[in-house]
């Protein structure tokens, strides 16, 4: 006899195979199930269960995907007949984590496979990258504030002087977690372009050349946010220029493109059998109109000042991955206190389907706070950053980083690090700057604590 054991909402549930019949039974480790007690299902046959998962499912159980027999015979042909009827008894749940626990796939990754398989759907796998990493036990997500490779500012002009260039201007420690990480975000705060002209006001206006974009891949970048108030410093022209370079590097890209459509595109990513989705928008600017948002038929970048058109975009990403982050360009310059706008914003983002929220632009850290159960890293501030050819006075920075378990949950953590002439470094534990940057941020934030390790949860 074959036990499986997984769990629903925190009920462990255990799986019986009887040997010889193929039916099976059900054993229910707690009794205190309340008002969602499952209507267990006995399977005789394949047959059965077949018909008892396209008949009795629910949409949620199914992730929304118009399943057939072809693809319940994808499933079974991969992981044998017993799974897919350990699957059909619980047909009826609402939950679809049991897919995942069974096949080590999530319903939208099988659904996925199923569609490059069979050429069906194609839109479901647009904007799609599988990460080939070996994932053992967490998948881990880190994400960091403004970076820029700006020719003529100092941090630029401090790589170009090292021995081995960007990796001089990181921690051995740093940049081996940035380069460990199955998935980083960096936040590209310039155009890639030789060409256009300087807006013409604008106070900071920050290009590179289309060379440096190999740097992201140096630092083990998977995907950068281009939704920010720099990316159109030099017009149309450098907009387009950045599209293109960043396409022909391969390099994904969230929050901006040729037209709406594009810019409002969730980027996916598919690692250790999960499917994770991470959306981009700028609130900034609210009141000047440099950074043009992208139209029907003109370039530009998902805005969110008013977030009725991003939320559809986060509806969009929920409905077809098992997480959804978003990483938002919002707040105030200078000011280590989030606003009421950003609250409000942060709301709508969670209401529309928001699992985790990374924020900045305000070039300081804000702190951690949780919504329902959603964390909300306000601002990330500067990570390795610099607006002009003098080398900026040493600041607090780190890397939000998320955790997905075995279990499905996301785990919050903080990795405090420290600018200081042209260098990043990831802080010790035993260093007064990390103990200090932690304090500060517990102190600031209502609903969240932060521990000595940088695990963040609710108080």
């Amino acid at each position: 006899m074959r036990k499986c054991k997984f769990y629903f909402a925190g009920v462990c549930v255990c799986l019986s195979l009887l040997a010889g019949c193929g039916r099976i039974t059900t054993q229910v480790d707690s009794v205190n199930l309340e008002a969602n007690e499952p209507q267990l299902i006995e399977i005789v046959d394949l047959t059965d269960a077949w018909d008892t998962i396209l008949n009795n499912s629910t949409s949620q159980f199914i992730g929304g995907h118009p399943i057939d027999e072809s693809f319940l015979s994808m499933v079974t042909s991969q992981y044998g007949d017993d799974v897919i009827e350990e699957i059909a008894a619980y047909a009826n749940f609402e939950t679809p984590e049991i897919w995942y626990q069974l096949t080590g796939k999530s319903i939208h990754v099988l659904w996925y496979e199923y569609c490059q398989m069979t050429g069906i759907q194609s839109y479901i796998y647009d904007k799609t990258y599988v990460i080939d990493k070996k994932t053992d036990g967490d998948i881990v997500l880190d994400f960091t504030g403004d970076v820029s490779f700006a020719e003529g500012i100092a941090t630029t002009s401090f790589m170009d002087q090292q021995i081995n260039g960007i990796n001089d201007c990181f921690s051995p420690e740093l940049l081996q977690e940035m380069q460990s990480a199955d998935i980083l975000m960096i936040n590209n705060e310039f155009a890639y372009t030789n060409r256009g002209t300087a807006l013409e006001g604008k106070a900071y206006t920050f290009r590179a050349d289309p060379g440096r974009v190999s740097l992201m891949e140096q630092l083990g970048t998977d995907i950068v946010g281009i939704a920010n108030n720099h990316v159109y410093d030099y017009g149309e022209t450098g907009f387009l220029d950045t599209l293109d370079t960043l396409n022909n590097a391969a390099m994904p890209y969230a929050g901006a493109g040729v037209n709406i459509d594009e810019a409002g595109k969730p980027v996916y990513f598919i690692v250790g059998g999960r499917k994770i989705a991470i959306v981009a928008a700028t609130q900034i600017e609210r009141t000047l109109n440099y950074t043009k948002e992208a139209t029907a038929d003109s370039p530009g970048v998902m805005k969110c000042l008013h977030p009725e058109l991003f939320c559809n975009t986060i509806a969009q990403a929920n409905a077809n991955a098992d997480y959804v982050i978003v990483f938002v360009h919002w707040g105030t310059e200078g000011n280590a206190n989030y606003g009421a706008d950003q609250v409000a914003l942060a709301k709508s983002f969670v209401e529309a389907g928001a699992d985790a929220i990374i924020g900045g632009h305000t070039h300081c850290l804000q702190t951690v706070e949780y919504m329902d159960e959603v964390p909300i890293y306000y601002s990330l501030g500067n990570y390795w950053f610099s607006t002009t050819g003098n080398m900026p006075a040493s600041y607090d920075t780190g890397l939000a980083q998320l955790r997905i378990t075995k279990e499905g949950k996301i785990e919050s953590y903080f990795i405090p690090c420290r600018f200081n002439a042209g260098v990043t470094s990831m802080l010790k534990s035993d260093d007064t700057s990390y103990s200090s940057i932690i304090n500060s941020l517990n102190s600031m934030s209502l609903s969240a604590i932060m521990d000595e390790t940088g695990h963040i949860s609710k108080k």
